[in-house]
């Protein structure tokens, strides 16, 4: 398969993959085991549908009525682009006797339109508006998928988990607030196996990047002023974004931000001593003193004291990637870690972090064995002598270029103490 992303591999049966399928899903429910000519962004949406706790024979539950619902569409971001979204994907349903669904984040579908015999078949499986298709609620659905891994993608057939879904093909791109990067929801198309084909993933696609932007031309200064958002990954001093401006921080500065960013809650004066100072002799004083400057530097009302917090909601590129791991949407993940947080840092927690979300993302890399992921990592500054991601590498990309890499990384490992050895990553 050229794009694991697509359903069906150029000149595919479709009747016959339908079956494969089928035996491949029964395989699983039955043993657990997930036979290999499943895709691997089915096989691995399966077993997180499994811990879930999805069982094969559920239903999708609503979630919001009536009253409850309209309210909540007509709040949420995405109402926003509904006229667009209808215009473009509307005929396409029509047309193909299809429909067009939009979810929340949390996989709710918030809007179900389209061909009126398509609807009250989909009608049957509470797949209408107010329902909850989250995968960690139906199990392997596009919409629900697509929100999860963070990346478009088709469900053909008996890839659903759940049974009474597998009549099914549906295609789904997230949409993403264009100034923070967050998900908002997903566009689905949803019908026949027509839709297992190339061009209705990229056209879901194309309409989420539309609506992207055309959210971005909306009150871009109402969301600027809205959010601080925050950018430290492989880069020693961060970028703060906050009111429409970008502010280049110090380096202690980017360290306070960070932490601040992740304590929402706030934290003390002799919480961010131990986080930022390895010093034990550095006096609050002297905290108290960045402090000021950095209250001064972000403008009134932004940074509050006791305990110190920021007053605006933050969004920064460390949260993205860990969201994005969260869901393991490994791919995802590592497009978007540019590099380690605060490389020059010393402060502890800042450290701390900085390792946790290198080696969570490295481990999910070497687990996801992706020869292209693992050679992007294998080859950047920061991956360069990882020995674990170059043996990882080997194993599924064993060219003359890699074994050679990798037999000078364990000699120099195996080197005694004394001779330049280097620690593993």
């Amino acid at each position: 398969m050229t794009d694991p992303w697509l359903a069906l591999e150029p000149g595919a049966d479709p009747v016959e993959r339908v079956r494969e399928l089928r035996r491949a899903h029964e395989t699983f429910t039955a043993a657990g085991t997930v036979p290999r000519r499943v895709r691997s962004v089915v096989a691995d949406s399966w077993r997180r549908s499994a811990r879930a706790g999805v069982g094969p024979d559920g239903t999708a539950c609503v979630e919001l009525t009536d009253g409850d619902l309209g309210s909540y569409r007509a709040e949420h971001p995405l109402a926003r682009v509904m006229p667009l979204v209808r215009e473009l994907m509307g005929p396409f349903a029509a047309d193909g006797e299809h429909l067009l669904a939009v979810c929340d984040s949390q996989g709710r579908l918030l809007w179900v339109e389209g061909h009126p015999a398509t609807r009250r078949r989909a009608d049957r499986m509470n797949f209408v508006p107010g329902a909850r298709w989250a995968e960690s609620a139906v199990g392997t659905n596009a919409p629900g998928t697509a929100v999860a891994v963070d990346r478009p993608v088709q469900v053909f057939a008996a890839e659903h988990f759940i049974r009474r879904v597998q009549p099914w093909t549906c295609a789904a791109a997230p949409v993403h607030d264009p100034r923070t990067g967050r998900v908002l929801g997903a566009l689905d198309i949803t019908g026949g196996n027509g839709l297992a084909h190339p061009h209705s993933l990229g056209f879901v696609q194309a309409v989420a990047r539309a609506a992207e932007s055309h959210l971005a031309l909306l009150s871009p200064t109402e969301a600027a002023a809205d959010t601080l958002e925050v950018t430290a990954l492989g880069r020693d001093e961060a970028h703060l974004l906050a009111g429409g401006r970008t502010i280049r921080l110090s380096r202690r500065h980017s360290e306070i931000l960070v932490l601040l960013a992740r304590h929402p809650e706030g934290l003390t004066g002799d919480e961010l001593l131990c986080a930022l100072y390895e010093d034990e002799s550095v006096t609050p004083v002297t905290l108290r003193a960045e402090l000021a400057r950095l209250r001064r530097l972000l403008g009134p009302g932004l940074l509050a004291s006791r305990p110190y917090r920021l007053t605006a909601a933050v969004e920064s590129d460390v949260a993205a990637v860990e969201r994005r791991l969260a869901s393991g949407a490994v791919a995802a993940a590592a497009a978007a870690y540019p590099g380690p947080l605060l490389p020059g840092s010393q402060a502890p927690a800042v450290a701390r972090l900085r390792r946790r979300l290198a080696d969570g993302l490295r481990t999910a890399l070497i687990a996801r064995r992706d020869p292209d992921l693992l050679a992007d990592w294998a080859r950047s500054p920061w991956g360069e002598d990882d020995l674990e991601v170059w043996r990882a590498l080997a194993a599924v990309r064993p060219t003359a270029a890699v074994r050679a890499r990798l037999d000078e990384l364990e000699s120099e490992f195996a080197a005694p103490t004394g001779w330049g050895r280097k620690a593993p990553r």
